[in-house]
């Protein structure tokens, strides 16, 4: 029996193939049926003419773990058709999460339906609230480091390798589907190449991905790559490299180089890939320009630095020394959470800082001394044309790299990177404009090109059989509205999402019902 029958819609399959008129039924969870002039009686009927028929879009780089509890009908992603979400990106993972590891500041400030540990538990407490997106786990190096060993920078002993390796082990087996690290980040950049290899063995024995946010983006791009594609030879694991960016004016000749290095090394049968999102400024934690030293032993440990006089010098200098001058007007202000610092969101670090009567380094310092060590920031200075170039590699798929949020409720007070909203409809305009690939390549890139990616073996294309993640865009209209100024805007143009079967947006609004389970 046909539960929903999508009539008269032109269907994209995510094969690469170009788009056929045909009517596609669901029975269940699964799609039963395609072809021409489908019976549906006593079916819900949708009508599709002039519009496109997709299969679910995955978010390959997502950072939804712990807000999808809290805000369980993923209104941002659901609005840009994302169906699917890859989580536990760039170290950081909701579970495990034991010892000293604590949550990043922006999953610690919200409220949670419930505790969690473990993978088990975790999975668990997303089965109870039912969320909108089906949820892949990927486990982070950052948090497993710091469950066993804090927040120190120093190396792992043979105790901690064996504490280590045991908790991703445990991890895999109750639901983890790989391994991730940020090697930008405390403690996962105190972290030598050997302990990565050997955490990342253990993950390529499940069958799971590795996917890095590398140890350089910029001047040490190429140096990274290669400690990224090493690791893959020497345990055969498949690598994502996370969003695959030449970082600053000085290293955009870098790219070149760059993908000459991937595309030897998978012409040599290593399995490398990437994603990318289709802005040219990146967000992330404002702290991010601190040297590995200043972010040693925590948010506790590096407010202390910054109180204590010779040591807040030093540090300047070291920044100021590791920046050209016309870098910081680069540097736009996201979220801040001191109540004096809310008027700069989304404004210039430089225009703070002459508000603040300082130079920007004094007045970074300052904003991340009376924030908590909790600031985010939009950091400018990526070429857009290696960005088309980036994404018109046939191995790179598309990722949001952003937590889900939502214009109201608790996930609407944050200032969050436009990204979070648009990055799919963003790009979907793009391939419809033909500012990119052409629009079967680049839906295949959004659906599955991630699925074979991931080991999402039934899910990613229009086919019988396959898991009901359908999409229904309106090609007229599809658009990104979120701009780095106003970015709680919901993407135009998604007109029915089904995930699992379940019609959970329609006609743009949302019906109530929720099916996404953990995969």
């Amino acid at each position: 029996m046909t539960d929903l029958l999508i009539r008269n819609g032109q269907l994209l399959d995510g094969t690469g193939a170009p788009p056929v008129p045909c009517d596609l039924a669901v029975s269940g969870d699964r799609i039963s049926a395609i072809g021409p002039h489908l019976p549906g009686v006593d079916a819900q009927i949708i009508d599709a003419a002039g519009r496109l028929v997709c299969p679910g879009f995955i978010d390959a780089h997502s950072h939804s773990d712990t807000y999808i509890l809290v805000e369980p009908r993923a209104v941002s992603k659901i609005f840009q058709g994302i169906t699917t979400e890859i989580c536990g990106n760039c170290g950081a993972s909701a579970a495990p999460r034991t010892g000293r590891a604590r949550m990043p500041s922006d999953w610690a400030e919200k409220p949670y339906p419930g505790g969690w540990q473990s993978v088990a538990e975790y999975r668990a407490l997303l089965e109870q609230v039912g969320p909108a997106t089906n949820i892949v786990l990927l486990i982070g190096h950052n948090t497993l480091r710091a469950s066993v060993m804090g927040y120190g920078d120093h190396p792992a002993s043979a105790d901690d390798m064996r504490r280590m390796t045991g908790l991703l082990e445990q991890s895999l087996e109750e639901g983890g589907r790989g391994f991730t690290t940020g090697l930008i980040y405390p403690p996962g950049m105190f972290a030598g190449t050997e302990e990565i290899t050997t955490l990342a063995a253990v993950a390529a024995r499940h069958g799971g991905v590795y996917a890095s946010h590398m140890r350089s983006e910029g001047k040490r791009l190429l140096e990274a790559l290669e400690e990224t594609i090493g690791i893959a030879r020497a345990t055969g694991i498949r690598v994502q490299v996370s969003h695959l960016k030449t970082s600053g004016k000085p290293n955009w000749h870098l790219l070149e180089p760059a993908l000459e290095s991937i595309h030897k090394a998978r012409a040599s049968g290593v399995a490398v890939f990437a994603d990318r999102y289709p802005y040219t400024s990146s967000g992330t934690d404002l702290d991010v320009v601190f040297p590995a030293w200043a972010e040693e032993g925590g948010r506790e440990a590096i407010l202390g630095r910054l109180r204590d006089a010779p040591t807040r010098a030093r540090l300047r200098e070291e920044i100021l020394a590791s920046r050209t001058e016309d870098a910081w007007g680069s540097i736009v202000i996201g979220s801040t959470f001191h109540p004096e610092l809310r008027r700069f969101r989304g404004g210039p670090l430089v225009d703070a800082a002459r508000a603040l009567n300082m130079a920007p380094v004094d007045a970074l310092l300052t904003i991340v001394a009376m924030d908590g060590v909790r600031t985010t920031a939009f950091f400018a200075g990526m070429s857009e044309e290696n960005m088309w170039r980036i994404l018109s590699q046939p191995w790179v798929m598309l990722g949001t790299d952003a937590s889900l949020r939502a214009p109201d409720g608790p996930l609407s007070t944050d200032f969050p990177h436009p990204r979070a909203y648009g990055s799919f409809p963003r790009y979907l305009r793009a391939a419809l404009d033909g500012r990119t690939v052409k629009l079967p390549e680049a839906i295949s890139k959004m659906t599955a090109l991630p699925a074979a990616q991931f080991g999402l073996r039934d899910r990613g294309m229009l086919k019988e059989g396959y898991a009901a993640d359908v999409v229904v865009v309106d090609p007229a209209v599809v658009c990104d509205t979120a701009t780095y100024s106003a970015p709680h805007s919901l993407a135009r143009g998604i007109e029915s999402v089904i995930v699992n079967g379940c019609l959970t947006l329609h006609r743009g609004e949302f019906t109530g019902q929720r099916a996404g389970r953990m995969l």
